[in-house]
């Protein structure tokens, strides 16, 4: 069963949470409702998420000062926020809410298909993400366990055959997105992870091609997880 992206929504008025909820059900994920900046930092000590909807007026700790305290810490500083706010005071104001570390920047009333849309390739690169470090943990226990994953009884060559095939359709996959992406001329942070994915996802099939067979006796190294 694939285990579905958490989607963090940041707002203090219910009403708005409640409308976001409603947009965003279709994606079928596992939305977590915040109603403030600390509530919000509270969620993000020991969950893991895919994308942050951030609403930019809260009474005290305001969208941009929750974005900044996001983005110090190293746990969730990746972490993908579009800024939602209700009131539009230029280019200024917008360039605050890039600056703060957010992808995009969406002043309200906004398109509900264009807001789920956004939000939809972030999950989906974060689902690509968790495959790759999936992959990646079982070439490691390959290695570290010299050719037999624990509690397994498969031979080293059908291991690698079946990793193969795993690691294959994950690199479909991203191909597929990435051609997404450009069609649909997306964001420029969305580009660029898409981008980063598939440089993870050719280390790690450098690392499983240097396994085969005649390619030599060294170990290979890892892709970076990072």
């Amino acid at each position: 069963m694939v285990q579905k992206a958490k989607i963090l929504l940041v707002d203090d008025r219910p009403e708005n949470l409640l409308a976001l909820e409603a947009i965003l059900s279709a994606l079928d994920q596992t939305l977590v409702r915040a109603s403030s900046g600390e509530e919000a930092l509270k969620a993000l000590l020991t969950d893991d998420f895919a994308v942050i909807l951030l609403d930019v007026q809260m009474p005290g700790m305001d969208g941009f000062e929750t974005a900044a305290h996001i983005k110090r810490r190293e746990r969730t500083r990746d972490i993908p926020i579009i800024f939602l706010t209700a009131i539009n005071h230029g280019p200024h104001h917008t360039f605050r809410g890039y600056a703060a570390g957010a992808v995009d920047y969406i002043s309200k009333p906004f398109d509900p298909w264009v807001l789920r849309a956004k939000v939809s390739v972030f999950v989906e690169l974060y689902m690509k993400n968790c495959q790759l470090r999936e992959q990646a943990a079982l070439l490691r226990l390959q290695l570290e366990g010299g050719g037999k994953a624990i509690g397994d009884t498969k031979e080293p060559a059908g291991l690698l055959a079946e990793l193969s095939a795993r690691l294959a359709a994950v690199e479909e996959q991203a191909e597929a997105l990435s051609k997404q992406l450009d069609d649909e001329s997306a964001d420029a942070a969305a580009v660029a992870t898409a981008a980063h994915l598939e440089r993870k996802l050719t280390g790690l099939r450098r690392a499983l091609d240097a396994l085969e067979p005649g390619t030599g006796s060294g170990a290979p190294s890892l892709p970076s997880q990072n």
